[in-house]
């Protein structure tokens, strides 16, 4: 449900204030080291939690945590570590192809690249943006289920699609909220206000968010 009326500059601005001073320095929940084991945790993200993708990575990134130890690993190992996740074939397939990719035209890198990050088997615009996001610094925002659900449901951003609530997004965050702002609405998403019956009793911000049919 859309909220019915956008939330103004100044409620954005504070908005993000206090979900910055919850948390000064939100970080994904995803396990990893590098950028490339945040590539592959994010592409088994796909469909999983991060709790179930970080109890299957451990094992695999203890055994192979750069494009060219995956590759040398091979894809059916690839597929046993990985088979507590949905969608394990395809994910197993895609990190060995993505891999043998990034070791043949990137010396093993990640690239700091959105069109070479989407064009990456098993990497669409939301996994690149959170890439760009976690290992490079870059203000992007990366609309999942959470983001485009918050972004309607409190006036923040509203769109019909997720593409259109990223640009919606990008165009309505201050500049100094935009490098933690999937984080905090991702965070804020998961715990306090989600999809079937959010928090709204113990939400920090639940004043500034227009959704008409709140909670306690």
């Amino acid at each position: 449900m859309m909220a019915a009326t956008l939330m103004t500059d100044g409620e954005i601005d504070e908005f993000f204030s206090r979900l910055a001073s919850k948390l000064p320095e939100p970080k994904t929940e995803l396990e990893y080291s590098n950028p490339f084991t945040l590539l592959v945790a994010v592409v088994l993200s796909a469909q999983a939690t991060d709790i179930g993708v970080n109890k299957a990575t451990r094992r695999l990134f203890a055994e192979a945590d750069t494009a060219a130890k995956i590759v040398a690993l091979g894809e059916d190992a690839i597929r046993e570590h990985v088979r507590t996740i949905g969608l394990f074939r395809t994910k197993a397939k895609n990190v060995f192809a993505l891999s043998q990719i990034l070791v043949r035209d990137h010396g093993g890198d990640v690239p700091r690249d959105r069109d070479a990050l989407e064009a990456l088997p098993g990497v669409g615009r939301k996994t690149a943006n959170v890439v760009l996001n976690v290992a490079f610094g870059e203000p992007t925002i990366a609309v999942d289920t959470h983001l485009f659900r918050l972004g309607n449901r409190t006036g923040l951003a509203p769109g019909n699609t997720p593409r259109e609530v990223e640009d919606n997004l990008l165009a309505r965050i201050p500049a100094r909220w935009l490098q933690g702002a999937h984080h905090w609405l991702i965070l804020h998403g998961r715990y306090v206000c989600t999809a079937r019956k959010p928090n709204c009793a113990v939400c920090i911000v639940g004043d500034l968010c227009h959704f008409e049919a709140k909670t306690g």
